[in-house]
């Protein structure tokens, strides 16, 4: 597609995490006038949400030594870093093999880990202990990955192979997620079909994901070491690759110009002069991703920037948090009891309002720790952070932890 297209070239411009802040920010502000159609936003409530998060973060972190919010936390079950006992036994040949297979984890876990809902649980082998939710998820597919579950190689199983991965089955998910009647995952068959894009992608791309081995999503690190200028590599630059290269995986949603937008929905508030009028872009899924990518990286020798360039995670544990503190109330009660779709405007404009408002969250808990964006980056209260806070609050208010909007999930975008 030619960028002399007007809409492709106005396309390419939702494809990163300025286009997110921008746009969010910008539905903020019609929030504050009162102009929103589902909800009302009392930045009064804000101060309490800071205070919660500020005791959620000492709590967890006493010396605020806080590591990046990223899928490398869910490889880690109380205290054991399975990820890091499984590079112990690796025999790697160099450090861009071992950041290949990290990029190959990250890519496919990260894609498996929409919610789960309310009902499924990982029974951990290890401990027996049941395990729901995003831990569940990332500690079942870490799993997966060690025991060779991606890998089209038998005496390498801790890799992902696009032939593997286009051909894995829904069947080979409920396996690995030791799902059954009794144990049932949200959007199952999503899941596995990502993956299934995932594969074809990465294997119509050998330029792009197999440079320096055969095709494999950790083909992407060699595209990254190539961008980094003088060992430096901005973190916004990662969300723009994983946009521009994966992109296309993303199902049944908004394109422009023949260009795939991802996570990016229609909301009437926001209205531009140009094709994107209206489209309120989000891309919560490779933003953690993004986030997941930093800490392979740095290993591999690779100096990650302006980390605060990504944004906050459009998802429902920070969204949540905003709901039950009171900083976003909906206009229509009777909202809070009905399931949304989430292509809907109240959801779009309560995930858009949630990476607004951790901004502004971020912004008044670094001048409470006298911290600026270097010492505690968003990444950082992330993990403190909001994303406990908000599970933290889900558990008080209601007894299957669910957030307060109900969200009606295919599986690939919560």
């Amino acid at each position: 597609m030619s960028l002399a297209d007007p809409e492709a070239s106005a396309a390419w411009t939702l494809l990163s995490a300025k286009a997110v802040r921008e746009r969010a920010h910008r539905l903020l502000a019609i929030g504050l006038d009162h102009q929103l159609p589902s909800f009302r936003i009392d930045l009064d409530r804000l101060d309490g949400a800071i205070d919660l998060v500020l005791e959620t973060t000492r709590k967890a972190y006493p010396s605020l030594d806080v590591p990046f919010h990223s899928r490398w936390r869910h490889f880690v079950a109380n205290g054991d870093d399975r990820w890091a006992a499984a590079v112990d036994q690796a025999d790697w040949s160099d450090r861009a093999a071992r950041a290949r297979s990290e990029f190959d984890l990250a890519i496919v876990s990260v894609f498996l880990d929409a919610g789960a809902g309310p009902s499924w649980r990982y029974r951990d082998p290890k401990t027996g202990s049941a395990i729901g939710r995003s831990e569940g998820l990332g500690l079942a597919s870490l799993a997966m990955f060690t025991g060779g579950a991606f890998s089209a190689l038998p005496l390498e199983p801790l890799r992902a192979d696009a032939g593997a991965l286009a051909n894995f089955g829904v069947a080979d998910l409920e396996r690995g997620m030791q799902v059954s009647a009794a144990n049932p995952l949200v959007g199952l068959d999503g899941r596995a079909d990502l993956l299934r894009r995932l594969g074809r992608l990465v294997a119509s791309k050998p330029d792009v994901f197999g440079s320096r081995d055969t095709p494999r999503p950790g083909g992407l690190f060699d595209r990254l070491e190539m961008l980094a200028e003088g060992g430096e590599l901005p973190a916004p630059t990662i969300l723009t690759e994983l946009l521009h290269q994966l992109g296309p995986i993303w199902p049944s949603r908004l394109t422009l110009g023949g260009i795939s937008l991802g996570d990016c929905w229609r909301h009437p508030a926001l209205m531009t002069s140009d094709a994107t009028s209206g489209m309120v872009p989000l891309h919560k899924l490779s933003q953690w991703l993004a986030y997941s990518l930093i800490e392979p990286l740095q290993t591999s020798g690779i100096s990650v920037t302006d980390i605060d360039g990504l944004t906050g995670l459009a998802e429902y544990r920070n969204g949540g948090l905003f709901v039950d503190t009171g900083v976003l109330a909906f206009r229509d009660a009777e909202a809070a009891q009905q399931e949304h779709k989430v292509a809907s405007p109240l959801v779009v404009e309560w995930r858009a309002l949630t990476v607004a408002l951790l901004d502004r969250l971020a912004d008044g808990l670094r001048r409470r720790l006298g911290h600026d964006a270097t010492s505690m980056p968003l990444a950082k209260i992330l993990e403190g952070g909001t994303w406990a806070a908000g599970r933290r609050l889900a558990r008080e208010r209601r007894a299957d932890a669910s957030p307060p909007v109900k969200v009606v999930s295919d599986g690939t975008v919560f």
